[in-house]
């Protein structure tokens, strides 16, 4: 099999994976709608990189640069993340970014890795930017150092071949890292998650029972204690959202942490409905099955 037919198979096969990795952190199926932006920047910034068709230093300095700006663009266009979600757009966008490059281009393989780990760098930093740093200058000085990250990772492909490894294994290991550490990250989470939710059940939004299949990274993909599957995923994106929200609020000033505080607000009352139409549905359920 050639290399550009390889290529292109592997980024079939990375997009579905980056899908599969994306239901796992969210319960979302939606990927379409997230992936829309940063695949479009990202075949914008393949073009770009295929017209000025640079080679060496110049390419994987100009490789890092455009996949941030691709990056900062989902950003700011897309919906507000943590900074796992911005490293699997970003490498989404990468994969998009990669397309006009391998067409009848030299070392598609390794240009698939370069941009893959770009791309997934870019966008790891641009939204840890957002999440962590709520000053617009620090936000600043924070992408221009997400760029650089991103350079530098543009350059690991080709210092790997320069040590002696094959294309082939650059970029299975390159496609392989990035949904690992999503899931890693995911599973790291999960405890902070989970303090959050005590919290909320402290508070009387969530009952106790729901807190540990809602926060577990593997309990909450079944149906915890409740009568319908799809209402329990449906429950845990919403108690996840808080669990969101409340962390970025107090990285915010006065006025934006209002609004996160609104929102809080209408979310419980989205989880405080669901809890009452889940009793209600185990109720009936119970009265069916002892009724004669």
């Amino acid at each position: 099999m050639s290399d550009p037919v390889l290529a292109l198979i592997l980024i079939i096969i990375f997009t579905i994976v980056l899908a599969m990795v994306r239901y796992f952190k969210t319960l979302s199926p939606d990927f379409s709608g997230p992936a829309r932006n940063p695949v479009v920047s990202g075949l914008i910034a393949g073009v770009i990189l295929r017209l000025l068709d640079l080679n060496g230093p110049g390419r994987i300095i100009v490789t890092g640069t455009i996949l941030t700006i691709a990056a900062l663009y989902a950003r700011l266009t897309g919906e507000e993340s943590e900074p796992s979600d911005g490293m699997l757009l970003g490498a989404l966008s990468g994969t998009a970014a990669a397309i006009p490059l391998i067409i009848d281009g030299a070392d598609p393989l390794r240009v698939i890795a370069a941009s893959v780990l770009a791309g997934a760098t870019a966008g790891f930093g641009i939204t840890f930017a957002v999440m962590h740093v709520a000053d617009k200058g620090r936000q600043l000085a924070w992408d221009v150092v997400a760029a650089g990250a991103a350079i530098t990772a543009a350059w690991i492909p080709d210092l790997a071949a320069r040590s002696g490894a094959d294309d082939r294994s650059i970029v299975i290991a390159a496609m392989a890292l990035v949904p690992i550490l999503i899931v890693g990250t995911v599973l790291k989470q999960w405890p902070d998650i989970r303090a959050e939710l005590r919290h909320e059940a402290s508070l009387g939004f969530i009952d106790d029972g729901d807190v540990r299949s809602t926060a577990h990274p593997l309990l909450r993909l079944g149906r915890g204690s409740w009568a319908s599957p799809g209402a329990h995923r449906e429950f845990v994106r919403i108690a996840t959202q808080i669990a969101l929200r409340k962390r970025q609020q107090r990285n915010r000033p006065e006025e934006m942490a209002r609004l996160y505080q609104l929102e809080i607000i209408k979310l419980r009352m989205q989880l405080q409905e669901m809890s009452r139409i889940d009793a209600r549905s185990r109720a009936q359920m119970g009265n069916r099955a002892t009724s004669p």
